[in-house]
């Protein structure tokens, strides 16, 4: 097996984030019988937590869906880490890590609209998700990430659809079902994930400032407590459809990125 030249089996994959939308993807590369690994920032910020394999730099090790995240402190426990069949998770924003093992794909799953440092030489696959790359400059392939029709769909020439700022649709509710800061300061939290809420309650504080929920349902996210925010962030999602359950299992959006994901290594390695 070389590099250039692997057996599924053997690929290396990267997973850049271990936020929802990157914790789906890892849980599909994991249950395909890839080996993965995945790199973060000290201080996530994911709101879905309960679906988020980040929660293992809090916890030691996060378990979504029967799949387990591992945080590991260096690179040197990766393999170990493989050996007890566990995701593993390292504190590394600029993915340095790569440069020991060499991925044969690179999955740059941060969402953060924007490229932050990811370049098509990074590996010999290299997939950006979402808005913020153009395949074949940044990447090889964007998966879009917007919902809708082209929801996963593989960009092998061009760019995702820009980030429009509105929150996906669900029961008729799209930015009423986010949960924003009032203003800057240490977030307060007064809800779980899971509690059913109703509108006007207060789920969090800011500085003593409230935060509302704007309809009634289940608080399917909600960040840490503790976690120092901007003015109108993103804090939490409410889902008016109220069912808990969803607040513990990935989200279809996430699925069908991870599938995209899946398809577009097929695509380069099943020939």
């Amino acid at each position: 097996m070389t590099r250039s030249d692997p057996q599924l089996k053997n690929l290396l994959v990267l997973v850049r984030g271990a936020g929802e939308m990157a914790t789906g993807v890892a849980h599909t590369l994991w249950q395909a019988h890839l080996r993965i690994w995945m790199t973060e920032i000290p201080f996530p910020l994911a709101v879905r937590r309960e679906v988020s394999f980040c929660e293992a730099i809090h916890e030691g090790e996060k378990r979504v869906e029967g799949v387990v995240a591992k945080y590991v402190q260096t690179a040197d426990e990766i393999d170990r880490t493989w050996e007890e069949a566990m995701i593993p998770l390292l504190i590394d924003p600029q993915a340095k890590s790569r440069e020991i093992l060499k991925p044969h794909v690179l999955v740059d799953a941060i969402m953060a609209k924007k490229n932050l440092g990811t370049r098509i030489s990074d590996a010999p696959l290299v997939i950006g998700l979402g808005p913020g790359f153009t395949s074949g400059r940044d990447v090889h392939v964007v998966i879009e990430t917007h919902r809708g029709h082209d929801l996963a769909r593989l960009i092998l020439d061009g760019e995702a659809e820009p980030n429009t700022g509105i929150p996906g649709e669900i029961s008729g509710f799209s930015e009423e079902r986010v949960l924003r800061t009032p203003a800057e300061g240490i977030f307060k939290v007064h809800k779980r994930i899971g509690d059913q809420v109703k509108e006007g309650e207060v789920v969090a504080s800011v500085g003593g400032l409230p935060v509302k929920a704007q309809i009634n349902g289940v608080l399917r996210g909600i960040l840490r407590d503790g976690t120092r925010v901007r003015e109108r962030m993103k804090a939490g999602d409410i889902d008016p459809r109220g069912q808990e359950a969803s607040c513990y299992s990935i989200s279809d959006k996430a699925r069908a990125i991870a599938g995209g994901v899946l398809k577009a290594i097929l695509m380069r390695f099943n020939v």
